[in-house]
């Protein structure tokens, strides 16, 4: 075997994930045309890493769900579709998992304009986390966001990340900095106790 050959165990399937107001589930090919209508769209893809192409091609979602449909199948990364409980099976966003490569990023997200500033990928993020740390005993998460990107920066700090480096990124609307965050799991155990505790005496 090669030395560039990829000998990491392959992950478990894609699980389905329940929060209160969510359901996450694998990403389908079938999910394409609700995605071409929602993702393409300057508040959704502008702090996102230049490899999202933009302008957004038609078959754009296509192309993309099929990427991680081969990603699960080869054991890769975990690939989640947001869904909404109120509103059935229909993505409004999504939301991915990997294993670190040395890069500093191990998720990303994104989601639907109309569903921004309702706590949702927080939600997610939290679901998706509780997953990497209890149920695969991942150690530590290492997440990264454009500096420009508040409510990306927001959902890091609830969760307990801390800031460790800046790094230069080309996002869609063009070169900035990213930041670099490390989320451990003892960090994220502290601070998950400490909200429990500070909203049962509320």
């Amino acid at each position: 075997m090669s030395d560039t050959e990829d000998i990491r165990i392959p992950l478990p399937p894609t699980p389905v994930l329940e929060t209160a107001r969510l359901i996450l589930r694998p990403k389908r090919l079938d999910d394409a045309p609700v995605v071409q209508k929602l993702f393409p769209h300057w508040e959704v893809v502008r702090y996102l890493a230049a490899k999202a192409p933009w302008p957004y091609p038609d078959d754009g979602a296509e192309q993309h769900i099929g990427e991680c449909l081969d990603n699960m199948a080869r054991g890769l990364k975990f690939h989640w579709a947001i869904t909404l409980k109120a509103e059935g099976d229909a993505p409004i966003g999504g939301i991915d998992l990997w294993p670190d490569s040395g890069d500093h990023e191990q998720r990303g997200f994104w989601l639907a304009a109309d569903y921004h500033g309702r706590g949702l990928m927080t939600e997610a993020a939290e679901r998706v986390t509780e997953y990497a740390f209890l149920e695969l005993g991942w150690p530590q998460l290492y997440l990264s966001n454009a500096v420009e990107n508040k409510a990306s920066h927001r959902v890091k700090e609830k969760q307990g990340a801390k800031v460790i480096g800046y790094a230069p990124i080309n996002i869609v609307q063009g070169p900035t900095q990213r930041v670099v965050w490390l989320l451990t799991r003892e960090d994220w155990l502290a601070h998950r106790q400490a909200a429990a505790h500070a909203g049962a005496k509320s």
